[in-house]
């Protein structure tokens, strides 16, 4: 009798120590769902601040183009003040002057 009762006792023993075991498996489970749903809401935000960000950029690259746009006119504008200014002049005939007029003695 004494050795069922204490095959009894280990069994008793050891099922305890499952059940503890099997707790602290719970307790994890619990802490990933928690952990995965956390992270999943982190995602969630994630991808909303990109899809932000992507419209933020949008808008920068409208607002950046305008001064593409002037300062591209800019540099035509002065292109062609270039091209005028180096357009030789048309040769002009020159009066000969008399020899002896407007000269003085310094």
């Amino acid at each position: 009798m004494t050795r069922v009762t204490d095959i009894m006792g280990e069994i008793a023993s050891a099922s305890d120590e499952q059940s503890r075991g099997i707790d602290q498996v719970g307790l994890a489970v619990a802490e990933m769902d928690r952990v995965t749903q956390q992270n999943a809401a982190l995602v969630e935000e994630s991808a909303a601040a990109a899809a932000a960000l992507e419209e933020q950029a949008s808008r920068l690259t409208e607002a950046v183009a305008v001064f593409r746009i002037q300062q591209q006119q800019q540099q035509q504008r002065e292109t062609s003040a270039v091209v005028k200014t180096v357009t030789p002049a048309a040769p002009r005939k020159m009066a000969v002057a008399d020899s002896e007029e407007n000269w003085e003695t310094f």
